[in-house]
């Protein structure tokens, strides 16, 4: 009849076109191979009940003539008179059933043409929507490809103003010389960025008689109590006492092209996308949230300040510095597993012990609390938020950042700003800072507003600039901070401050007379071979480095991890796989153990699982619900008891 082979013609690429990406993330909410895995073989059973019923009509068509004419034969015999009646029953009968098939044999053509008039609209529709995608693709691929063109084409255009190499220039920190120029006035034109700065400074020499009109005077020279900002870059190191590794292997020079994997994920987020460890560096989340304590000897020196606003400028020095890490360091840390912790016990060369534990996977979230014998700690969550836009992906760090000095009872609060991947499509990549950052002393009511500017190839500013006021409780400026988040930071002491005229925009500008800037921090240089890997700084070689005696959670532990920074992808990726399944099979027996009345799979997530290391408290400062060290893993560390830890690897 060809009905069959029709029907499984228009079957293959139906099935073809329902099959799902493989663009799961680490949860359920996309298909999982055993999803794909019973869509197979739905599909396969189909195949084999058409190749039935293909058989079956073959047999009825069959049957039927040599029914039909063994009837027929029998007619032509001469039989009795009651024979001969209920031969003619049979033949009415065999009669019906030949009306019966001919009309279902009918009924299949009618249903297979209109399956065929549909399937073709269908493919049609599928076809124009692949040809659309694909266009689209081309369209952006060739956007970006414009786009960067004609950023090389303007970097290398005679006649472009280059990066001031000073550390306080005009919109930020001027030198004496601070007129404006007709250089200036086309900048401006070109520049898309508005106010960027919302004060001019001017450099004065030390001891000199400073009243202006309409001014307000201050200290005219660094004091005694300033002393202690002097050196503040300047650690010296002595012999470690115990010996770390470094250096790591080599990165492999393995090609895979991003653009692939990520035009399926424009808009999503960034923790849902299935990344192989291509995208990777050997090192987690929490790890890399410890990185921020590289220069922890900021907060020491702030120990001993004895100045409220002056403690204040190394407080808002440290909180940039946790930025300079990531100048070279595009590559994704592996998102933690639910459970997992990471501790660095040194309290001997660094005076502190810190601990990090993954307290949520969906959103990802981890909790972070950090002892210095110095006398201060830091705690805070952070909630990673990230977005893939096409050409750019922006990772939002969401939580407060609390840092406590014991002796005095100064308590800072603060949030990080917004990280920008660039060039995510065609071009080198790039990672830029930008926004605002305000840190508020909750006991002195001190603050500090902290502008991280973002890069624009139209602008005259240095790239990766920070710029930054203290100010008092009163609301009065004491120090202006400036400098670049993966360099060094300085800080100048006001003496006198002022309005400027009104400018073209028809705003007004403070104008902060000051003494020459003493320097906060300076960015310690990468080590020998870096760039092979990972761009990883002295600190951060040692952090997967094998330690004895620490939690089975913890993610020096962690095999796909570690078999990445081997050198071994290929297995990192298979085991990477096996511990994402892992983790989903887990979530799905909390979920399914949760009784309780929940609305979303979040909020039953979150009901039933609970933290080993931290317990969620309200913050008084910030009125927001975190997770807060409760204790007892240090502890449980002394007495090498982990019992209590799930099994995650």
């Amino acid at each position: 009849m060809g009905i069959v082979p029709r029907v499984r013609q228009m079957i293959q690429p139906l099935s073809d076109c329902c099959l799902p990406d493989d663009s799961g993330d680490e949860d359920d909410e996309t298909a999982s191979p055993a999803d794909k895995s019973e869509l197979h073989s739905t599909i396969k059973s189909l195949s084999l009940k058409l190749d039935d019923l293909s058989t079956c009509n073959d047999l009825i068509a069959k049957h039927g003539a040599a029914l039909q004419r063994s009837l027929s034969e029998l007619d032509s015999l001469k039989i009795p008179y009651e024979s001969s009646e209920k031969l003619k029953v049979v033949n009415e009968r065999a009669t019906l059933f030949r009306i019966t098939s001919n009309a279902m044999i009918n009924a299949c053509k009618d249903f297979l043409e209109l399956a065929e008039t549909h399937s073709r609209k269908w493919q049609r529709a599928l076809q124009y929507e692949q040809e659309q995608r694909i266009h689209l693709e081309e369209t952006i691929e060739q956007l970006a490809k414009q786009h960067n063109s004609l950023e090389r084409a303007f970097r290398s255009a005679p006649g472009r103003a280059t990066n001031p190499t000073k550390s306080f220039s005009e919109g930020s920190l001027l030198t004496p010389k601070g007129e404006d120029s007709e250089e200036d006035e086309d900048t401006e034109y070109f520049d898309a960025m508005e106010d960027s700065t919302s004060f001019i400074t001017v450099i004065t020499e030390a001891k000199e008689d400073r009243k202006a009109e309409g001014g307000t005077t201050g200290s005219v020279d660094w004091t005694s109590s300033d002393n202690v900002l002097d050196g503040a870059s300047l650690v010296p190191k002595g012999p470690p006492k115990v010996k770390r590794r470094v250096r790591i292997p080599d990165k492999p020079n393995y090609s895979l092209n991003l653009w692939s994997i990520m035009k399926n994920c424009i808009g999503r987020e960034l923790s849902k996308i299935p990344m192989p460890v291509n995208f990777n560096e050997p090192l987690s989340m929490l790890q890399r949230l410890t990185e921020d304590l590289e220069y922890h000897h900021l907060l020491d020196k702030a120990v001993h300040c004895t100045s409220s606003v002056e403690q204040m400028c190394l407080v808002a020095a440290f909180s940039v510095s946790s930025y300079s890490t990531t100048v070279h360091r595009i590559a994704k840390p592996f998102n933690p597993m639910l459970g997992e912790t990471f501790e660095l016990d040194r309290l001997d060369d660094m005076g502190l012990r810190s601990l990090c534990e993954q307290v949520s996977h969906h959103p990802p979230s981890a909790a972070h609390y950090v002892f210095s014998k110095h006398g201060w700690s830091l705690w805070q969550e952070i909630t990673i938020s990230s977005k893939f836009r096409g050409k750019y992906l922006s990772i939002m760090p969401l939580g407060a950042i609390h840092l406590e000095f014991q002796a005095s009872g100064n308590h800072y609060v603060w949030r990080k700003s917004t990280s920008t991947v660039h060039n995510i499509i065609v071009g080198k990549l790039w990672i830029d800072q930008t926004g605002d950052i305000e840190i508020v002393n909750h006991k002195t009511k001190d603050r500090c507003q902290l502008k991280f500017l973002p890069y624009s190839y139209f602008s005259k500013e240095v790239a990766r600039k920070v710029t930054g006021v203290v100010s008092d409780s009163q609301g009065k400026a004491h120090y202006v901070l400036s400098g670049s988040w993966d360099e060094q930071m300085e800080c100048a002491k006001i003496v006198q401050s002022s309005p400027s005229s009104p400018g073209s925009d028809g705003k007004q500008k403070t104008v902060y007379q000051t003494l020459p800037a003493k320097l906060l921090w300076k960015k310690y240089p990468l080590p020998e071979n870096a760039e092979n890997m990972y761009y990883f700084s002295e600190l951060a070689l040692t952090l997967n480095e094998h330690e004895e005696g620490v939690a089975p959670t913890d993610s020096r532990l962690r095999p796909d991890q570690r078999l990445m920074e081997k050198g071994h992808w290929d297995e990192a990726n298979t085991e990477k796989q096996r511990l994402e399944e892992k983790q989903r099979v887990s979530r799905r027996r909390r979920l399914e153990a949760c009784s309780r009345g929940c609305g979303t799979e979040e909020e039953k997530e979150a009901d039933v699982y609970v933290p080993l290391w931290f317990e969620k408290r309200l913050d008084p400062l910030t009125g927001e619900t975190a997770c807060m060290y409760k204790g007892g893993y240090w502890e449980a560390k002394e007495r090498q008891d982990w019992h209590m830890c799930p099994n995650i690897f």
